[in-house]
C-alpha cells in the first residue's frame, strides 16, 4: 500500500534559489525539505529531497504527481525501482552537484 503525503509546494525549478516543499506525514508533523531536482526516469516523474534539518544529509526520493494545482509525492516501494531511481538521479546530477548539496559550506 503505498502513502501519499499532502504537500504544500511552492517551488519554481530556479536555479537562482534552493526551493521548498513542505511534506505532512502520517503522524500529522510536518517536514520541511529543500527541492534539489524533480527528473524523469523510465517514463516516470519523481522528486529528490534533502530534509531542512536534517543533520544526516539522507535524500529523499518519491514518485512526483502534479494535478493541476496539487502536487502528489508516493513511496516508491520496490527496491528494484528505488536503485533504479536512485540510478538515475546519480547519473543526471554531476559530482560538482552534489558537492553543493553535500559538501562542506565553509570553503
Amino acid at each position: 500500500m503505498s502513502k501519499k503525503f499532502e504537500v504544500e509546494a511552492d517551488f519554481n525549478n530556479s536555479d537562482e534559489e534552493c526551493d521548498q516543499i513542505v511534506l505532512t506525514l502520517e503522524d500529522d508533523s510536518e517536514l520541511t525539505c529543500d527541492v534539489i531536482s524533480v527528473f524523469e526516469c523510465d517514463g516516470r516523474s519523481y522528486i529528490a529531497l534533502l530534509p531542512e534539518n536534517d543533520p544526516d544529509g539522507d535524500l529523499l526520493l518519491y514518485r512526483y504527481d502534479e494535478d493541476g494545482d496539487e502536487v502528489n509525492l508516493t513511496d516508491i516501494e520496490s527496491d528494484d525501482e528505488f536503485d533504479k531511481v536512485a540510478e538515475c538521479f546519480s547519473e543526471m546530477m554531476d559530482e560538482e552537484d552534489l558537492d553543493e548539496f553535500f559538501g562542506d559550506e565553509d570553503e
